[in-house]
């Protein structure tokens, strides 16, 4: 990994724009870097999520194109982070090349394939196999979030969905509902830690395959996510294994319009996979 800088990157991920989608801080070579070193960077930046990348495991991927990758958000290190990866993979393809990426991360093997498109950078990560929980305590989370059984669309029963992290999946009945995001924060932490969430999903369908969601994030140490490719393959896993969508179906999830950052997340659900493939954009912050 001698040729990649062991500085500091920012980039911001599912978007094209540097105002818009999930900053991400990034070290393309972070084998100086302990633990400690990892958080503290982490905590500076502030994002949700910063990456690491040291040597892979020996036999994994193509040489040169295969890398251990850690996550961190300011408070803690997370075992998967779909922005990060995104970010990441995208500044490793304006060094190295378009093509093949496979990152270890503590979830599983994620491979990501990055293309160039009308002179974009687009990365698509595999996610690990994914699966469904039952939730427990719904009505203390709803209690936290202040929302009542009514704010909740029937057709979208509440689960915890995993595809590398796990999410706790609400679907509100209106628009409005979305957009009105007041919860108790040190509360809903409490909870997520409790049962191991990395976000909180929630989401409003918009039309057929056309969602708009948001990801409260207290355990990260911030009010909400971005963008969040994570919880963007949880939820594909999600509406399939409900049968929401098709086995084979292309959805489009609108992110961060409520907070001024506009991401787009392509989530594709390939019939005979079980995983689920995440796409997006992403450039470099100024």
């Amino acid at each position: 990994m001698t040729n990649l800088s062991s500085a500091v990157l920012r980039y911001t991920a599912f978007a094209t724009d540097p105002e818009g989608g999930n900053p991400a801080g990034i070290v393309l070579d972070a084998s100086a870097l302990d633990d400690a070193a990892m958080l503290a960077i982490a905590a500076d930046l502030g994002y949700s999520e910063s990456a690491f990348l040291t040597a892979p495991p020996e036999g994994l991927g193509e040489p040169g194109r295969a890398f251990t990758i850690r996550y961190f958000s300011p408070k803690a290190e997370v075992s998967f982070c779909g922005h990060a990866t995104v970010a990441t993979a995208v500044a490793l393809a304006e060094r190295i090349g378009p093509g093949a990426l496979t990152f270890a991360t503590q979830a599983g093997t994620v491979p990501v394939e990055v293309v160039e498109a009308d002179g974009v950078l687009q990365a698509t990560l595999t996610s690990v196999e994914p699966h469904l929980e039952e939730v427990a305590d719904l009505s203390e989370a709803l209690d936290i979030l202040r929302w009542g059984k009514d704010d909740l669309d029937a057709a979208f029963p509440p689960r915890i969905a995993y595809a590398g992290a796990r999410h706790l999946v609400l679907a509100a009945a209106t628009r409005e509902r979305l957009a009105d995001l007041d919860y108790d924060f040190d509360r809903l932490a409490a909870y997520m830690t409790r049962y191991d969430l990395t976000t909180v999903q929630l989401v409003w369908r918009e039309s057929e395959h056309v969602f708009h969601v948001r990801d409260p994030f207290p355990v990260g140490g911030v009010v909400e996510d971005p963008a969040t490719g994570a919880a963007a393959a949880a939820f594909g896993a999600y509406v399939r294994e409900l049968g929401i969508v098709a086995p084979a179906a292309t959805l489009t999830l609108h992110q961060g319009e409520d907070m001024g950052r506009p991401g787009l997340l392509t989530v594709e659900l390939r019939d005979g996979d079980p995983r689920v493939h995440v796409s997006g954009a992403a450039v470099p912050i100024p």
